[in-house]
Formats: structure tokens, sequence, C-alpha cells
């Protein structure tokens, strides 16, 4: 249960990150609205993304993992279809939105990994 809030504080965090950084995406409302965000993007990526990764799995192996660039900024693209408070520009601002969340979340693990060892 501590995961699952973690992830979505992490989520609403990044996606915060996000918009003050990528002129591209766009976000609008309080701490409540941001959090939902964050659990949206969170159920996103728990049901949608492990479908569209093994439908794309020989693009991801021939373009050597880069193709899972495209798969973050859909599941972004997605997330910002389904809210009302985030919208993106373009697919490519979709794309640097899903690789400054992904970013966000290899931080967290990797400094809570650290943490256990």
């Amino acid at each position: 249960m501590l995961r699952a809030l973690t992830q979505v504080l992490v989520n609403a965090v990044g996606l915060l990150v996000a918009a003050k950084l990528l002129p591209g995406v766009h976000y609008q409302g309080g701490i409540v609205s941001l959090l939902v965000a964050g659990l949206v993007i969170g159920l996103v990526n728990l049901l949608v993304r492990p479908i569209l990764t093994v439908l794309s799995c020989p693009l991801i192996v021939l373009t050597l993992g880069l193709f899972y660039l495209v798969v973050n900024g859909l599941m972004f693209a997605l997330a910002a279809y389904l809210l009302d408070d985030l919208s993106v520009d373009g697919f490519g601002w979709a794309v640097a939105g899903g690789a400054v969340l992904a970013l966000m979340n290899w931080l967290v693990r990797a400094l809570s990994e650290e943490r256990r060892a």
C-alpha cells in the first residue's frame, strides 16, 4: 500500500516537473487534481503499458530499446486525453513528458534501493 501511494506521489511530482520544464506540457489545477493525475498515470501504466509493450516488443528489440520512449509518450498522451487538467501540444511533447516521468521514477527507485542496501 505504501509503495502504491509513493508511486502516485512520484507521478504527481513528475507531472508537475514536466509541466514546469517543458513548454508543450500544460497542467492547471490544484494539489488534489495533481494527485488524481498521478493516480491516473499510475493506472494507465499498470493496465495499458504491459499490453502495448508486448505488442511492440519487436520494435523495441529492433531499435535497441529506443521505441520504449514512444511507448512512454503514448502513455503520457493517453493520460493527457483522460485528464481535463493536463494537455500536451503534440506527440513530441508527450514523448518528452513521458521521458521526464520515467526519469523521476528511475531516480526515486535508485534512491530507495540505495537506502535498502
